[in-house]
């Protein structure tokens, strides 16, 4: 059977100790490096989100390169219900100014205005985050407009949250805006000042987060912190105690795990059936949060394609890292070419002596 080559990005939990309980009707902890997910309670149901949405509607607006560009409000915008950063139609803000406005304060006119500048109008945008979800593995999620209010085709799930929360952590500027604590726009009178508690006053090793509510789906909340190297990304959807939920998920993940360099990157030598070995190369390192039990349990196995062409095939293989027969990385191995045999000396004299001899 042809083995299945595959960077293996999501994880389901093995539970290195007895995890705490949380008020939340579903949450994640998923760590950074690997993407594994240590804590699951109804992670994969679609639930409405409210303003964890706007995540999203940071990214898309980040990568849209128009974070300088001067933005012109519009009444839609002005009008938009809800939370607000108190934006008046003709209203001129810099892109950047909205978005730090839509992460701190939560701002609903501040993603309406963005959207349009961004996507040409709400419809657009929305469609750009659908996009972005999709390319990203959102399998199970919906965006319907930026900011998270009650829509019809707006929802997501724990798990896909956690998994836009990671891939949004790899862009600095997001990074720096999620854990921004106060920040005062250019034409505003007084700094904005995030209402991600956590960050701002409840856990100390907190590096970021969003917040959302609305009455359907309640409290949502999806936070990041980092201790000792390790990263983890919580996420919890309509939560009575979702400050204490976080707290408590972050100190049991760091409490439990270790991170663990499983894998360096680079040659590999591969045990054929025949007996011979062929050279193999593995491009990314393998880093896995483990328990103290689960390092000691880990195995790594390698399947090689069947009739395998080492001239056409660059990758020829996987090798799995499991713990009790539990996948956690995958790692395609790519075909190396032995390297050139160095000439010695007398094979140098040969061949000069063919040469003089006529031999080739």
């Amino acid at each position: 059977m042809t083995c299945v080559l595959a960077l293996l990005l999501t994880m389901y939990p093995l539970h290195a100790s007895a995890a705490p309980g949380v008020s939340a009707n579903n949450a994640v902890l998923m760590e950074y490096e690997s993407g594994r997910v240590l804590y699951d309670k109804g992670g994969h149901e679609q639930r409405s989100i409210a303003s964890i949405t706007k995540i999203m509607t940071a990214i898309v607006a980040i990568e849209s390169g128009k974070l300088e560009e001067e933005v012109t409000v519009s009444d839609r915008a002005s009008r938009t219900e809800g939370s607000s950063i108190y934006l008046k139609p003709g209203d001129k803000m810099k892109l950047k100014d909205l978005v730090y406005g839509l992460m701190l304060r939560s701002g609903n006119d501040s993603a309406v205005a963005i959207a349009e500048h961004v996507g040409g109008s709400v419809e657009g945008f929305t469609h750009l985050m659908n996009e972005k979800a999709t390319w990203i593995g959102m399998e199970k999620s919906s965006f319907s407009n930026p900011h998270g209010l009650e829509g019809e085709g707006h929802y997501s799930t724990a798990y896909d949250m956690a998994l836009l929360t990671r891939y949004a952590m790899n862009n600095k500027t997001f990074v720096k805006i999620f854990g921004t604590e106060k920040y005062k726009a250019e034409t505003v009178q007084y700094p904005w000042r995030n209402k991600n508690k956590l960050l701002t006053r409840y856990y100390k090793y907190c590096t970021g987060g969003k917040t959302g509510f609305t009455r359907k789906a309640g409290r949502t909340l999806v936070t990041t912190a980092e201790k000792d190297g390790m990263k983890l990304i919580a996420v919890t959807l309509n939560a009575s105690d979702d400050w204490n939920d976080h707290s408590n998920l972050f100190n049991w993940g760091f409490n439990s795990y270790d991170l663990e360099r499983i894998k360096k990157e680079g040659e590999i030598q591969i045990p054929l059936p025949d007996g011979k070995t062929i050279s193999g190369e593995i491009l990314n390192e393998v880093i896995l949060p483990l328990s103290k039990s689960e390092l000691k349990k880990v195995e790594n196995k390698i399947y090689i394609k069947e009739d395998l062409q080492l001239i056409k095939d660059s990758i020829i293989g996987k090798q799995v890292y499991q713990v009790d027969g539990q996948v956690l990385a995958e790692r395609n191995i790519y075909h190396e070419p032995a390297p050139p045999k160095k000439e010695s000396f007398m094979d140098k004299v040969k061949q000069i002596f063919h040469h003089i001899s006529g031999v080739i």
